[in-house]
């Protein structure tokens, strides 16, 4: 018996009793009014409800004398084996020892679709992230967005929704313009110019494109600064993606700014289509010659231009446009996240959804996520003022980075410990849930050379508290992915994991899988196989969902 199940039960037993004591009225009693939970001491039972202190009022009842009654008739339910009223109306189940345990075959027949559910089915989602100008490497910021936008990606498909990743490449406009002169003028050995680019990975791609177009420099100046623009564009936006592979943060969308400033057939951009659709829905007005649009009207400070009065359109504009655009690709909804310095972007991009007909608070959701700083971490010698991401992996490795990175929550700032994340040890988080797995992986080694495998399943045998409280933890994981997801909060997954890390290794010391020296096998070492590996996989699915490797053997 599983939590859905046991609401199932509670929703059947309580629908009669609600029509004994209010025959005359349709009271609409549904699964939206059932409510289990975990009880914070496990003595208490598996699971507990307050649904008659919810409904004792409309019931015209007191709500202990409500519980008292439900808690009687449950009883008779099969799998629940007791139930018992506390306080001043709280039911707490008891399930018997074999409803429980069948859980750890339902997750081994389930295998990597345990955990999914359909709590999301229905959604479209784009999440753009990271969206780093490519100008120059990725840095620490950029790799905690990689992080958190990959696995609430992740979580968002296992909760059933159809989400993407997106990452917008800002390769239009006055950097890409600062970025060639930097490259030139480093090709020609000169300094670097005002406002431009400065540190040795400008110097590397200058080479590179010298490599490439070696007669660069007998160019026009004019085309010198194109042809510069052009190839280190390639060059650095190849090492982005190359760093992100290595992050293990897989894009589906690669959008180039670019493409919303190109003219079709008719000499049309889609900045033009925007402001167009935007004047249609009545939000853009003509003002000493400049087009703005009446953001005010959406929460935001001021009213924004969308085009100059010189005809030149603004970033404003550009946004609309790339907003405009994911919905024509069928994205109901956007997410975006943002950091920490980015706060005056959630009115403006309210403001576009609202401008263009939509609802600002339903149809656009911002993250903002604060700065991430670890301790020793040394500046990088290519770009000389930040904290590369390829450095960082190189230094700690992409499972103790993502998931140091993912355990907490995005607007918490966090401060990293590289020598705590580098230790082999149960302190260090990752390094506990990845033994976990490989734990579960050594018993199952250890069995087979025993003789132990799964071809008994006598859940009935599972009944030492470690097991109860193991199960317990088991049951909650498709609850706890719903959740995280709705939520857009990973750290919840991650946290689950240790503890659900926790209650194995305890379960580990307890129960044994493989029976001592010459002791015969069991139906309850079989069934604990199945409990094993099933612990298994939860680690590994849950581990997956945040973009960090199960291993076998640690």
């Amino acid at each position: 018996m599983n939590p859905d199940t046991l609401a199932e039960a509670l929703l059947a037993v309580v629908t009669p009793i609600a029509a004994s004591l209010r025959p005359d009225e349709a009271l609409g009693i549904d699964a939206s009014d059932i409510a289990l939970e975990r009880p914070r001491n496990r003595d208490h039972g598996d699971w507990a409800s307050n649904i008659a202190m919810r409904l004792a009022k409309k019931l015209g009842t007191n709500p202990r004398e409500l519980a008292q009654r439900i808690a009687d008739e449950i009883v008779a339910v099969d799998g629940v084996k007791s139930a018992e009223v506390a306080g001043p109306g709280f039911i707490n189940f008891r399930l018997d020892a074999a409803a429980a345990g069948v859980l750890a075959k339902t997750i081994i027949d389930a295998g990597i679709a345990y955990g999914t559910n359909d709590s999301q089915a229905g959604v479209s989602v784009n999440v753009e992230f990271v969206s780093a100008n490519p100008t120059g490497p990725l840095h620490i910021a950029h790799t905690r967005w990689a992080a958190l936008g990959d696995s609430i990606v992740r979580l968002l498909l296992a909760s059933g929704a159809n989400a993407i990743r997106e990452y917008y490449i800002n390769d239009a406009g006055a950097q890409m313009q600062r970025f060639a002169s930097s490259i030139v003028a480093a090709a020609k050995g000169e300094p670097t110019p005002e406002g431009g680019y400065p540190g040795q990975y400008i110097a590397t791609l200058a080479e590179r494109v010298v490599e490439a177009r070696p007669d660069l420099l007998e160019l026009p100046d004019a085309e010198q600064l194109k042809v510069a623009e052009d190839l280190a564009y390639d060059f650095q936006l190849a090492e982005i993606k190359h760093s992100l592979d290595r992050f293990n943060v897989p894009f589906d969308v690669w959008f180039s700014e670019r493409t919303l400033h190109e003219k079709d057939a008719a000499g049309v951009s889609l900045i033009d289509q925007a402001v167009d659709r935007l004047r249609e829905q009545g939000h853009v007005f003509d003002e000493e010659g400049a087009v703005w649009v009446r953001t005010t009207d959406f929460g935001d400070d001021k009213d924004r231009v969308i085009r100059r009065s010189n005809g030149e359109y603004t970033y404003f504009a550009a946004d609309a446009a790339y907003y405009l655009n994911k919905g024509d690709r069928g994205f109901e909804n956007k997410i975006y996240l943002l950091g920490a310095d980015h706060h005056g972007y959630v009115h403006r991009l309210k403001a576009v959804a609202g401008a263009a007909g939509q609802d600002p608070e339903k149809n656009v959701e911002v993250l903002i996520g604060q700065m991430v700083s670890i301790n020793g971490a040394r500046l990088s010698k290519r770009a000389g003022n930040i904290i590369e991401m390829d450095d960082l992996l190189d230094w700690l490795g992409t499972d103790a980075l993502r998931y140091s990175l993912e355990r907490s929550p995005a607007d918490s700032p966090l401060d990293l410990d590289p020598e705590l994340l580098q230790k082999r040890t149960n302190d260090n988080p990752v390094f506990y849930v990845q033994y976990a797995h490989a734990r579960t992986h050594n018993v199952g080694r250890n069995a087979a050379d025993s003789g132990v495998d799964r071809s008994e399943f006598a859940p009935e045998t599972l009944t030492h508290e470690t097991e109860s409280a193991l199960l317990g933890a088991l049951q909650e994981f498709p609850r706890i992915v719903a959740f995280a997801a709705q939520v857009r909060e990973p750290h919840r997954v991650a946290r689950y994991l240790e503890e659900l890390a926790g209650l194995y290794h305890r379960w580990y010391d307890n129960c044994r899988v493989t029976p001592l020296s010459d002791d015969p096998i069991e139906s309850v070492h079989r069934t604990r196989l199945w409990l094993n590996d099933a612990t298994g996989q939860v680690l590994r699915n849950g581990l997956g969902l945040l973009g960090v490797s199960a291993p076998e053997r640690m």
